[in-house]
């Protein structure tokens, strides 16, 4: 295979000295100017009257806020599936599934062609970085092996797709870039995960892999099944993203050769948002010019009718803000959900500290609070079980994991555990395909005797006043705390 790196390193240089010159303020602002001038003309541009805007004062008086609840119901329910000149110019072509809102099972996220680009360029720019810092490698020595879920693309009206991004992100490699991905579009593809972890073990082409890419959660499960300890011995680079990455990096280790090197990246449906510039949990360095216009809402204020909205000239460190985005896939002051708070200004990092709602997402499930209430609240109510408290959080065992429930109640807990299950499934395209494939395990149910959240309340100090359970623990070290002085043994 031709090694490519020399040409990579040669673009990466140059790409990186152009970052180090951009101005935060003034690239953002000439790139929101830019997005809607490519916009004005759709449905969405004309009533917000885009053609007149100059600058972001005038965006943000003129476009509010709006969740993906609104987009759905004003915007793009209507025409659903063909979206053309509604809040993008042409035809999106397609539409990323995504968990997480509050009107349905899955929202369907608008991508153009351009937020493709986007994606592609950020892509490398992760790679410029990792060349920057570390210059000897060589990642285009052999294949980048992207692992993505198991979502096969599907026709849901002419000329439009739907699918996870990484399917998208599949079926758009291009041809010049198709011997160094791994694995083939046909085998990414492939819909049961179980079957496709099994393909990717027998036929990956393991001395060639230099890059791997994912969520950890997939990654582990995927490496274990390798059956053996380093089974990529030339792996340069471990890419990843969408969940948290300490509990996942002792684990991975083990798998990992001397030297290879960890880089974490910020991508979501919506965009391509930041990448780790610099070393392991110093943060993400945002994307300014790569199809994403960034505003940031103190988290305090995100529900008040006229809520502060900063963007990269006016952001302060080490506050807590809800994340807004306008993009050239004709999302425009969207609010994404997830909570980041800034550690620089110049450039902008930023640390990714939670969602605007309650999550569950230590495997990837991305399980919004109030799936995970609504779950227990109907098992229990079939059950005849009225619980007086109740948490829950994840719990890891070996490459796989489940969620625990500690309920204070009396009642069959495999029953209600079977029920939580079937619940959650149904109202969540996530956690439902990791349940298939295997990565998460069934819930466990622990029944409590009456009193038992009284006395750990209290016993922490924490008993009365404003002081609340936490019905939902996303941190596992944190839940593994609370789940050993309220069900020991």
């Amino acid at each position: 295979m031709l090694d490519g790196t020399p040409f990579l390193a040669a673009w990466s240089r140059r790409r990186i000295a152009a970052l180090s010159r951009l101005d935060p303020a003034a690239t953002q602002q000439a790139l929101l100017l830019h997005l809607l001038a490519q916009a004005r003309e759709t449905r969405f541009g004309r009533a917000h009257g885009f053609g007149a805007i100059r600058d972001v004062a005038t965006f943000q008086s003129r476009v509010p806020l709006r969740r993906y609840e609104d987009f759905w119901q004003e915007w793009w329910r209507a025409d659903f599936p063909i979206l053309r000149d509604v809040t993008w110019p042409g035809r999106v072509p397609y539409m990323a599934l995504s968990s997480g809102t509050t009107a349905g099972r899955t929202k369907r996220v608008p991508v153009s062609a351009g937020m493709m680009r986007a994606h592609r360029g950020a892509a490398l720019d992760t790679l410029a970085w990792h060349l920057h810092h570390h210059p000897t490698t060589r990642p285009f020595a052999g294949r980048s092996f992207i692992l993505g879920g198991s979502t096969a693309l599907d026709l849901i009206g002419p000329g439009v797709r739907a699918g996870d991004l990484s399917g998208i992100a599949a079926h758009e490699v291009p041809w010049v870039l198709r011997p160094f991905v791994w694995p083939p579009e046909r085998t990414a593809l492939m819909p049961d995960w179980d079957s496709k972890l099994t393909t990717l073990a027998m036929t990956t082409p393991r001395p060639d892999i230099r890059v791997l890419t994912g969520t950890p959660s997939w990654m582990l499960m995927l490496l274990a099944r390798m059956g053996e300890a380093k089974p990529f011995p030339n792996l340069e680079l471990l890419v990843h993203g969408g969940v948290a990455w300490p509990p996942y990096r002792d684990r991975m280790a083990p798998f990992l050769p001397p030297g290879c090197a960890t880089r974490e990246v910020y991508a979501a449906s919506e965009g391509f948002i930041a990448i780790a510039d610099r070393g392991d949990a110093e943060g993400l360095r945002l994307t300014l010019d790569r199809g994403v216009f960034h505003e940031f809402v103190p988290l305090a204020e995100l529900d008040r009718p006229n809520p502060t909205r900063h963007w990269a000239a006016t952001i302060e460190t080490g506050i807590d803000y809800a994340l807004v985005v306008t993009t050239v896939a004709g999302l425009h002051a969207y609010v994404v959900g997830d909570v980041v708070r800034f550690i620089d200004r110049d450039p902008p990092r930023l640390l990714i500290t939670g969602r605007t709602a309650w999550t569950l997402s230590a495997f990837g499930e991305h399980l919004a609070g109030h799936e995970v209430v609504a779950a227990l609240e109907g098992a229990c109510a079939t059950l005849r079980i009225a619980p007086a408290e109740w948490c829950c959080g994840p719990v890891f065992e070996g490459a796989r994991g489940r969620h625990r429930f500690l309920v204070e109640a009396s009642g069959d807990a495999e029953a209600l555990a079977r029920l939580l299950d079937d619940a959650l499934a149904a109202a969540n395209a996530d956690y439902a395909a990791h349940r298939q494939g295997g990565q998460l395990l069934p819930p466990a149910v622990t029944m409590l005797p009456a009193g038992r959240f009284e006395a750990w309340m209290r016993a922490t100090g924490r008993l009365g006043g404003q002081n609340k359970v936490p019905h939902i623990i996303a941190d596992p070290r944190r839940f593994a705390e609370a789940a050993a002085q309220l069900a020991p043994g």
